[in-house]
């Protein structure tokens, strides 16, 4: 499934802007068939935003069940002849989508696209009618996982991740066209040979066409060329995609009739690079790169998860301020506005799939889970991990061509010590990498699975190691903090494998001061980044740092662990620097 852009051949049309909205608690609206005419009793609401924090008051924020959305859009007369498609970016977490009262697309997943080709159903000229209904409940079945429960009060949902579960239509919704003859995919694998850089590609084409492949630089020079739907294209002298340099070629896909007539056109940029796992070394282009960046989330006041291009483009420029190279697209695929911009400007990115929350030890002692087995057949079980695969296959065939992406994380935090949870993630593994041989994979360990009692490290081709001394452990003694987490990372680092710590962090409330630096002042959470610096510098194996968390994000108001949300952030929500902020500046310019 590409993404809608405009070509020769292709157009498209965003449906952003205020929907007819209304939410359904009680389930309603599926049995009166709400989708058959002008959705009743509605209010506006904005596409792309979670509508939780746009309403006022609990009804939106707590809401669990159905969100319906309705618009109308009109197909352009110029589309007569072509295939139509309706695509929405994400709906989270599960959506029905209706075009007039037929029923168009199914999904589940909140955090991926999905489309549905609606040529049949529509008249170019016509306007139409387009509904969702939008689903955010989450059960042991659902990546992520949850629980709904039903009290006097009324229907309560209780998930297992540490950010707030927003919902809706947080990307961009598109009706566009395409020949009825098209590109239906592209896959770019690239390599060097020397200082030549090679583009291997395969093309799918829907109907019967030729299929010719022109790539050219960033000028607009054409580069390499050449015929069919496989093949491989040389570039002498190639200017390799690198951290903090994202040159891109674009590669011109062109559908050809019998007579050599273009019969579709389609653009995929290409970064250039390689990735490498070696040893105790992760290599790009050949070259040890060490992660300096952040856990992020996809959270603003507000807009909760709703895409913004604003805050896209001011994060990427404190990233800059910051000296940061890298981050994880904690804890689910990010809008794929976000990697884009990441392919431009060369920031490398660890992609993972909404896998977090698979741990019920972990969501007893912090989140007030009910003493629930993580693996059986009532909690996560094969269902789940069907689930799990469909979301790394989803995750996987949207990201594949970004350069940017040079790491697949399949679960964050999760049981790893048992029998039980290798049986699960061992064929998510061997999954992911059927699916892309390219890159390595990774799952992120949590420390109540330490070094010698984690059954699913050794399935990864890295070590991704949340931890928390000095924070949920040794709270306020950085001595001992320090002391015990170089003990336990001198442990992992006997395993021969990279090692990135993708967590470490403290709470800490802006303008909250101590002489002598305490839990939550901004002077302890100085402190707290130098221990672990420390820590990180006196072993080798490890390659990177990303601090827990770029910003101040939302979560649950169920928990007293949180106060107005996470404070973790070395932003604030609303993007000002905390003292540790001028720290990690300091350090991260000065290495090499």
């Amino acid at each position: 499934m590409l993404r809608p852009q405009d070509t020769a051949s292709r157009e498209r049309k965003s449906l952003n802007g205020l929907w007819d909205f209304r939410l359904d608690a009680a389930g309603a609206g599926r049995q009166q068939g709400w989708h058959q005419g002008p959705l009743a009793e509605a209010r506006s609401m904005p596409v792309p935003a979670s509508y939780n924090d746009v309403l006022v008051g609990t009804t939106g924020r707590d809401h669990v069940g159905d969100a319906w959305y309705q618009t109308t859009v009109r197909v352009p007369r110029g589309w007569a002849g072509q295939r139509v498609a309706l695509r929405f970016d994400s709906a989270t977490h599960a959506a029905v989508v209706w075009v007039g009262d037929t029923e168009v697309a199914r999904h589940e997943g909140g955090y991926t696209p999905f489309e549905a080709d609606i040529t049949a159903l529509v008249s170019p000229g016509d306007e139409v009618r387009v509904t969702i209904v939008v689903n955010n409940e989450l059960t042991f079945q659902t990546i992520p996982p949850g629980i709904v429960h039903d009290t006097p009060q009324g229907r309560r949902q209780q998930y297992f991740h540490d950010f707030f579960n927003y919902a809706g239509l947080h990307r961009s919704v598109w009706l566009y066209a395409t020949p009825t003859t098209y590109v239906d995919d592209v896959v770019v694998t690239t390599d060097r040979r020397g200082s030549t850089g090679v583009v291997a590609y395969a093309v799918t084409v829907a109907g019967d066409a030729g299929v010719r492949m022109t790539l050219r630089d960033a000028d607009g020079a054409t580069v390499a060329t050449a015929e069919g739907s496989l093949g491989e294209l040389e570039v002498p002298d190639a200017h390799l995609w690198a951290p903090g340099d994202g040159y891109l070629y674009d590669a011109e896909v062109e559908l050809l009739d019998a007579s050599g007539g273009s019969l579709d056109s389609y653009h995929q940029s290409v970064g250039i690079r390689t990735v490498e796992v070696r040893g105790t070394q992760f290599l790009i282009n050949g070259e040890p790169f060490y992660f300096q960046g952040f856990g992020k989330h996809e959270d603003s006041a507000v807009r909760g998860k709703g895409h913004d291009d604003a805050f896209l483009v001011h994060d990427f420029e404190l990233l800059d301020w910051i000296g940061a190279n890298s981050f994880r697209t904690a804890h689910y695929p990010y809008a794929e506005e976000v990697y884009d911009y990441a392919d431009r400007t060369g920031i490398v990115v660890i992609d993972e799939v909404a896998a977090v929350g698979q741990n019920m030890g972990l969501a007893g002692g912090i989140f007030g889970g009910q003493n629930y087995t993580t693996f059986s057949p009532e909690t996560v079980n094969d269902v789940s991990q069907e689930a799990h695969k469909q979301a790394i296959r989803e995750l996987i065939t949207r990201d594949k061509n970004h350069p940017s992406v040079v790491l697949w994380s399949i679960a964050n935090e999760p049981e790893s010590d048992t029998d039980a949870a290798r049986a699960y993630f061992e064929p998510l593994f061997a999954l992911t990498r059927e699916l892309d041989t390219s890159r390595p994979v990774g799952f992120v360990n949590v420390m109540l699975a330490p070094h010698g009692t984690c059954q699913v490290s050794e399935l990864g081709d890295v070590l991704m190691l949340n931890r928390y001394y000095g924070w949920y452990v040794n709270t306020g003694d950085l001595v001992a903090a320090e002391a015990a987490w170089l003990s336990e990372l001198q442990q992992w680092a006997t395993e021969g494998k990279p090692i990135i710590i993708t967590e470490y962090g403290a709470d800490t409330v802006a303008g909250v001061h101590s002489l002598t630096p305490q839990p939550w002042s901004e002077e302890y959470q100085v402190e707290y980044l130098d221990m672990n610096h420390r820590v990180f510098d006196a072993v080798d194996a490890v390659v990177g740092e990303q601090v827990w968390n770029f910003a101040d994000f939302a979560t649950s108001s169920t928990s007293v662990f949180r106060v107005d949300g996470n404070k973790k952030g070395v932003f604030t929500r609303d993007r000002r620097p905390k003292a540790a902020a001028h720290v990690l500046r300091r350090r991260w310019s000065s290495k090499p």
